[in-house]
This record gives structure tokens, C-alpha cells and sequence, in this order.
């Protein structure tokens, strides 16, 4: 298994564990909080027993200060304070609904406090009808503590009941709490170990990509310094067949035209044949004279880039048809000769995209000479280049042949900026080169 699948596997069991430990969590919580819910279920029902309790106490209170102190009591407060008695007693019943036992218990509470309530009844109307009938209240009275005692057995059994209840419920709570507890950490433990594993293994990948763009970029600066030094080689290479081409074929183009010269007025002067070699002649002299010219031109060694652009672009418009408008300043003052040769080659090759290529009719040419920089333009007004194709250029520069590429790199190496616009209205090619930087720069290409 690589580590790539690795840290994928350990990525995958990370999260599956933490689905299953989420989902136990929240059932573990769900459970706890029913519990909790229980447990307060159980303080209410205490709660509502303790009610009772008063009422009850208050409807005693009221029976004794109707006896003993009457007419401070009225009949209708008694009858509120049993009527709360018996409200009390119904929510209690309410609350313990769920549990049979508590209901029996809540059944005999009720019996026992509405026969003791009946007796604070009859206790009154005696007192009422008899006020010095002691006998009477004190039978009542007798009979009355029966059911007290009874209604404080039933209601102390249910607080025990509801006790246990409630000491169940909490321990049940604390485990469930406690699990809670153990299933977040054990959690938080395993996905911390997977996760590490995860980033022990991605951090692994990334060391190699990182080795691996750091040899990609060595290698492409590998790939450009064997770029610039093969343009290199090629300029000079040029410049020396250019220079043979004139010194030598030239040359001996022009010793055989001076001896057909020379024989032609010895014998016939009119021999067509003879002025048809003549001719044949002079054109392959101005042949070999123009190809030793655009294989490197003397006026860019003579007098500078503007005469040799101006040259250039005067021939190219002649041979080729298109109309080319130069803006090149009258006078141009020598630049660095890497610099001078890099930005002919970009006009020569740009001008000769645009006849094969664009189907344009005509070009324009724009050269400045700015404050610390050099910026040359090169428009056509042709079909342009696709899309796909410019794109494929800009991002990994491929798609277009070897010459867009070769003027790029000449200019990167240079430290200039190359850029190409194109679209349904023609293309534009701009290179900006800073003047500050073409000694570094030139060191650099030699």
C-alpha cells in the first residue's frame, strides 16, 4: 500500500470513527438528558407531596381557629382550603400516572385526606349548631388523628418510594454522564492518532512534491540557461554564415560576373546567353546579399537597432506586400548589444508570423526609448490566434511553434517582460525592457 492509499485509509477510518462516536455520543446525551428529565420528574413529585402537606396543615389550622376563635374563620375559606387539599392531591396524581404503585398510594392519600376533611366538616357545623359540645370534637378530633396518621404513613412511604427513585435516577444519570464523558475523550484520542497518522503521511507527500518542484524548477531553469545559451549559439552561428555568405560566396558570385563581363566584350557582346548569366548572376548576388543581411544585418552591428529596424521593416514590406507603419524615432542611441539583438529578432520573427500567419494586410511598429526602459509593439489587424492556443502558450507555453516560445525566453532572460494579445481584431506583441538590468542580465547569458 503507498502512502498516499495510507493516508487515505487513515483519513477514512478518522472520519467513520468519528461518525460512529458522534452517533453514540448523541444517544449517550439523549439518554442523559431523559434521565436528568426523570430526576427532576421525581423533585416535582417530592414537591408536590410537600404541597399537600400544607394544604392539609392549613385546613387543620383553619377547623382550630373556627373552634377556638370564633368567627375569625368563615365557612368559605375552609371550603378553599379543602378544595386545595383535593387540587394538590390530583397533581400529584397526575405526576406519578406512570408508576401503579404510587397511584395505589395516591389513591389511599386521597381517601384518608377526604375523610379527615369531612370530619373538619362536621367538626365545624357541630361547633356551630353545639359550640359547647366538647364530647363531640373531642371524638372528632380522636378520629381525626387516625387519618393524620394514616395520610403522613401513606405520604412518607411515597417520599421513600420517590427517594429510591430518585438515587436510581441520579447513579443511572452520573453512568450515563460518565460514558458521555469516556465516548467524547476516547473520540478526540482515536481521531487525534488517525489524524495524525493523516498528517505524518501528507506531510511525507508534500516533502516529496516539494523535492519534486524544486528539481522541475532546477530543471527548468536547467532547460532555459540551455535555451539562452542555444539562441546564443544560434546568433553567433548565424552572424558567421552571414559573414561567409558575404566575404566568400559573395565574393566569388562577383569575380564570375567580372570575368562573363570581361569575355562578353571580348566575343559577342549581343550573346543573350551571356547577358542571361549576367543577369542570373546579379540576382544571386542580391540574393546572397540579402540572406547574409537577415541572418544578421551589418547596420545592427554598424549603427544600432533603429537603422536595422527601419532596414528591416522597409525590405519586409517590399517582399512581402503588407503595409507597415513604423514609429521608430529619427535617432536612436546605442543599447547593449544582447538587448539590441534580442529586440530585432522579436521584430523579425513577429513580422514574419504575420505574413505567414495572420493574413493581415497590414502591421504597425511602435519603438520607445523611455527613462530606464526600452518598450517595443508589434500589432497585426489579421485573424489572431485561437484562443485555446494562446492559452496553452500563457499557462505552459507550448502550442505555438518554437517561435513565440524563442522570443520569450530571449526577453526573460534579458530580464524584459513578454506579452501577447490576441483576438478577432488582430494580435499584439509588447516587450518592456528594463535598461537597469542588461549588464546583470548580459553577464548572465554569457
Amino acid at each position: 500500500m503507498s502512502e498516499r492509499q495510507t493516508a487515505r485509509w487513515a483519513f477514512g477510518a478518522a472520519a467513520f470513527f468519528l461518525l460512529v462516536s458522534g452517533i453514540s455520543a448523541y444517544v449517550t446525551i439523549t439518554r442523559l438528558l431523559e434521565s436528568q428529565r426523570w430526576v427532576f420528574h421525581t423533585l416535582q413529585v417530592q414537591a408536590a407531596l410537600g404541597a399537600v402537606d400544607s394544604a392539609i396543615a392549613r385546613a387543620g389550622r383553619l377547623r382550630a381557629g373556627y373552634l377556638y376563635a370564633t368567627g375569625t374563620v368563615s365557612h368559605a375559606e375552609f371550603d378553599d382550603a379543602a378544595n386545595e387539599v383535593y387540587r394538590r392531591i390530583q397533581e400529584v396524581r397526575a405526576l406519578v400516572e406512570d408508576s401503579p404503585y404510587q397511584r395505589q398510594l395516591c389513591d389511599r392519600l386521597e381517601k384518608a385526606a377526604s375523610s379527615r376533611l369531612d370530619l373538619f366538616r362536621t367538626s365545624i357545623k357541630t361547633g356551630t349548631v353545639s359550640p359547647e359540645d366538647d364530647e363531640t370534637q373531642g371524638r372528632i378530633t380522636a378520629e381525626s388523628a387516625v387519618y393524620a396518621n394514616e395520610i403522613t404513613s401513606v405520604m412518607q412511604e411515597m417520599r421513600q418510594r420517590e427517594k429510591q427513585l430518585l438515587n436510581q435516577r441520579v447513579q443511572h444519570s452520573g453512568r450515563l454522564f460518565t460514558l458521555a464523558i469516556l465516548i467524547l475523550a476516547s473520540t478526540f484520542i482515536v481521531a487525534l492518532v488517525f489524524f495524525s497518522v493523516n498528517y505524518r503521511f501528507l506531510s511525507s507527500e508534500l516533502r516529496a512534491r516539494r523535492s519534486a518542484e524544486r528539481a522541475a524548477h532546477q530543471s527548468e531553469q536547467a532547460l532555459r540557461r540551455l535555451t539562452a545559451r542555444l539562441l546564443k549559439l544560434q546568433d553567433e552561428e548565424r552572424r558567421k554564415i552571414s559573414r561567409e555568405l558575404h566575404d566568400s560566396l559573395g565574393q566569388y558570385l562577383a569575380g564570375v560576373k567580372m570575368n562573363l563581363e570581361m569575355h562578353s566584350q571580348k566575343t559577342d557582346p549581343s550573346d543573350h546567353l551571356l547577358q542571361d548569366a549576367v543577369h542570373l548572376l546579379d540576382q544571386s548576388i542580391a540574393e546572397t546579399r540579402m540572406i547574409s543581411h537577415l541572418l544578421h544585418p551589418p547596420l545592427l552591428d554598424e549603427t544600432g537597432l533603429g537603422s536595422a529596424a527601419k532596414w528591416f521593416i522597409e525590405g519586409f514590406a517590399r517582399r512581402s506586400g503588407i503595409e507597415v507603419n513604423a514609429d521608430i524615432p529619427e535617432r536612436v542611441e546605442r543599447l547593449p548589444e544582447p538587448l539590441e539583438l534580442a529586440l530585432f529578432r522579436v521584430l523579425q520573427e513577429s513580422l514574419t508570423n504575420i505574413h505567414r500567419h495572420a493574413k493581415s494586410s497590414k502591421a504597425e511598429v511602435q519603438l520607445r526609448i523611455l527613462p530606464g526602459s526600452v518598450r517595443l509593439n508589434i500589432r497585426d489587424f489579421g485573424k489572431g490566434i485561437p484562443r485555446e492556443v494562446l492559452r496553452s502558450f500563457n499557462t505552459v507555453g507550448t502550442g505555438t511553434g518554437v517561435g513565440l516560445a524563442g522570443m520569450r525566453e530571449r526577453i526573460h532572460e534579458l530580464g524584459g517582460d513578454f506579452e501577447i494579445e490576441s483576438g478577432p481584431g488582430g494580435t499584439q506583441i509588447a516587450v518592456n525592457m528594463p535598461l537597469a538590468e542588461q549588464a546583470k542580465a548580459a553577464e548572465a547569458v554569457r
